[in-house]
């Protein structure tokens, strides 16, 4: 596996020589000031490159050029953004830069309820509790049809659990939702968010699936042409929330995605905590199954509870068998004699970050670092063991 790091560019507080002493030698990126929907100009993709280089690094996957929501709802100018998007692949390509990590989810790229959850030993960690996400939807949301999302036990723990709560951790879980999404969109507030929301109250399963395989069959045949891998990161959490269709959660999903358009440039971020927080998916069986068209990997692992609630475990801890999932990895890239992009990925805030909140959650150095120690340890152990 090629090592990589997540970076948000100037704003992070993990900087590019932070990354390079992790022993990485990928920087995984994206130009997080244009706008989404809008061209993505040569000039600031060779910006970005230069610097990365600079430091003694390679720009491996561009995570994400956002798909604007027009083009989600096939609505509007949607056509417009699908024609700027082709543009920016056309960028990136002539930048050298041809691959790109991207998702389908409506309105938010991933949702907690806790972005500094403390864990036994003292560090902390992203959650996502199923009451307290009963909770925002209820009480905060005030969603309408909330009654059709959860079960009645979680419906009578939500609203002890929203008595029993102070203004301060109200506030807390509001902000968690709406405002822990790491260079992706603006804060929301719920007055914009519900609007949002709202686009997509008659977009069904199978609408927002059809309007997935029109992007496709539009932007992959160039993406083909111009040598540029396309990765489609599953949803997180992969189950319905705040009533918006999901898209990619399962194996059956990636069946449907594959069958969309039938190019090695349409392909899969294979993130083995979102899709290992749905209990049903089998994912070392899913890597072989999937194997020419995993194109990058996110390697995290979570902890999944009864209810549905699930945290960022360590990286080889967890509910998902990280010992079968990383030798599954090293067995198709043996038989594809190839080294696929891997980044570790929402490490633990621990040790000196605990003193520093000016990382994003989810992304501080230390976390990340003891995450690819880990996995570095296990791929080198399976290799050295001559069980692939």
């Amino acid at each position: 596996m090629t090592e990589t790091f997540r970076w948000f560019g100037k704003s992070d507080a993990v900087t590019l020589s932070d990354i390079r002493q992790s022993g990485a030698i990928g920087v995984v990126t994206a130009l997080h000031h244009i706008p989404n929907g809008e061209i993505w100009p040569i000039d600031d993709i060779q910006a970005t490159k230069n610097e990365i280089l600079n430091a003694g690094l390679e720009w491996s996957f561009i995570e994400s050029i956002p798909i604007h929501e027009n083009i989600k709802l096939r609505q509007g100018d949607y056509l417009k953004r699908i024609e700027n998007y082709k543009q920016s692949l056309i960028n990136v390509a002539e930048c050298g830069v041809k691959n790109v990590c991207y998702n389908f989810m409506p309105v938010l790229d991933w949702t907690r309820t806790h972005l500094f959850w403390e864990l036994e030993d003292g560090s902390t960690a992203l959650r996502f509790d199923k009451v307290e996400m009963a909770v925002f939807e209820t009480y905060i949301m005030q969603r309408n049809d909330v009654k059709k999302d959860y079960d009645e036990a979680i419906l009578a723990k939500a609203k002890q659990r929203y008595e029993a709560m102070s203004k301060t951790k109200i506030q807390r879980l509001k902000d968690g939702i709406l405002k822990g999404l790491p260079g992706t969109v603006d804060d929301l507030d719920i007055s914009t968010f519900k609007k949002m929301i709202a686009q997509y109250k008659d977009l069904s399963h199978s609408d927002l699936k059809s309007n997935l395989s029109y992007f496709l069959n539009e932007i992959i045949p160039l993406a083909e042409e111009l040598g540029v891998k396309m990765a489609i990161h599953p949803d997180d959490p992969p189950f319905d929330i705040m009533g918006l269709p999901r898209i990619i959660t399962s194996e059956r999903d990636l069946d449907d995605l594959v069958g969309f358009i039938d190019s090695p440039s349409n392909g899969i971020t294979f993130c083995t905590g979102s899709l290992g927080a749905n209990k049903n998916n089998d994912l070392p069986r899913m890597i072989e199954k999937f194997k020419n068209r995993i194109h990058f990997l996110h390697l995290r692992n979570v902890k999944r509870e009864d209810d549905g609630s699930f945290y960022e475990d360590h990286h080889l801890e967890g509910s998902s068998d990280m010992f079968e999932i990383v030798k599954a990895v090293l067995k198709i890239e043996k038989e594809r004699n190839i080294s696929l992009p891997m980044r570790p990925d929402h490490g633990h805030q621990m040790l000196d970050d605990l003193k520093h909140n000016n990382s994003y959650a989810g992304y501080t150095a230390i976390g990340r670092l003891k995450g690819l120690a880990e996995l570095r340890g296990l791929s080198l152990g399976i290799s050295k063991s001559g069980i692939i």
